[in-house]
């Protein structure tokens, strides 16, 4: 068996590689090239994977100020601040955050805020656009209904587009002011309005796994609890294990958080189901949650013990 993780979001698409290699020659004619034939989804994971690049800013400002209606550029400078803010933040608690990081960190929302809010009136309906603001919407703590009212904007424009439903889900938890309540009904409710083996059922999973992390009793329990698990199960059915699943944007964030979650619950034959579908893939978040951070080290591991239960079988 493997030892090879590979978390980079290149390693499953490789349009990823392509962009960053086109941003590196400051060629966006190559950048456009690769964003323009990919569907909605694509495009946002696309455009949030490259523009975590460094020193990128000047470039994009000028390709924005060259063509302002470039809605792809806009969307990508302001992610491109967006993230220069949070890793000034870090993604540690906010009461191990200085007050001096969060002046900063607020500093770069509000100029992403600038640069978005033009990109919107210009084009209301890219949904690449709308995962920014509800990116820096949840950085600046804007309140529910505002954030509410930027989600619904980006449903309106598509209405399963998971890169923004990851963004609101983490609005919806209680450490960002949300409750679980209103999460898991959420969830549960993008799940069955998608189609069946869509990528969806993972908001499910991913809203268990951080109302898990929030139980100071730690361990398992609650994601082995039956009403928990018969959720989690019910999501497989309708996404990673539906016959309709396919290879499409999305899917390894899918297996992979459901690797995790059967992992947690003690269900090794469908981790190690999961985990074959995966082959290398993998993705930080959510195994970066578990023991010592080091999310290659976890996969590696519980991979393992899958596949000794596997072989056991």
């Amino acid at each position: 068996m493997s030892d090879t993780v590979l978390l980079d979001a290149a390693a499953a698409y490789p349009e990823v590689a392509a962009v960053r290699r086109a941003l590196r020659a400051r060629d966006w004619s190559a950048v456009r090239a690769v964003l323009d034939p990919a569907s909605p989804v694509g495009r946002s994971i696309l455009i949030r994977a490259a523009a975590d690049g460094d020193s990128l800013e000047d470039f994009l400002r000028s390709v924005v100020s060259s063509d302002p209606d470039d809605t792809m550029a806009v969307a990508m400078l302001g992610m491109h601040l967006i993230n220069v803010g949070w890793k000034i933040r870090s993604g540690y608690r906010a009461q191990y955050v200085s007050g001096g990081q969060f002046a900063a960190f607020h500093d770069w929302l509000r100029k992403a805020e600038i640069v978005l809010l033009d990109g919107v009136a210009r084009r209301p309906s890219d949904p690449a656009l709308w995962v920014a603001r509800l990116t820096s919407a949840r950085g600046l703590e804007l309140g529910l209904s505002e954030t509410r009212r930027r989600y619904q904007k980006l449903a309106a424009a598509d209405p399963h587009h998971l890169p923004g439903q990851n963004q609101y889900l983490q609005r919806l938890c209680p450490k960002w002011s949300g409750s679980w309540e209103l999460l898991h009904t959420w969830c549960r409710a993008e799940m069955l309005a998608a189609p069946p083996g869509a990528v969806q059922g993972v908001l499910v999973v991913d809203g268990h796994i951080e109302h898990w992390l929030e139980l100071e009793s730690g361990g398992p329990a609650y994601l082995r609890s039956r009403p928990v698990r018969q959720e989690i199960e019910e999501a497989a059915q309708r996404s990673v294990s539906h016959p309709d699943f396919g290879r499409d944007w999305g899917w390894v964030q899918a297996a992979s958080s459901f690797a995790m979650a059967f992992s947690l619950i003690g269900d090794k034959a469908a981790a190690a189901a999961m985990f074959r579908m995966l082959g290398d893939l993998g993705t930080e978040i959510p195994w970066q949650y578990l023991g010592d951070g080091n999310a290659a080290n976890q996969i590696r591991d519980y991979r393992r013990r899958a596949a000794r239960h596997g072989k056991a079988a």
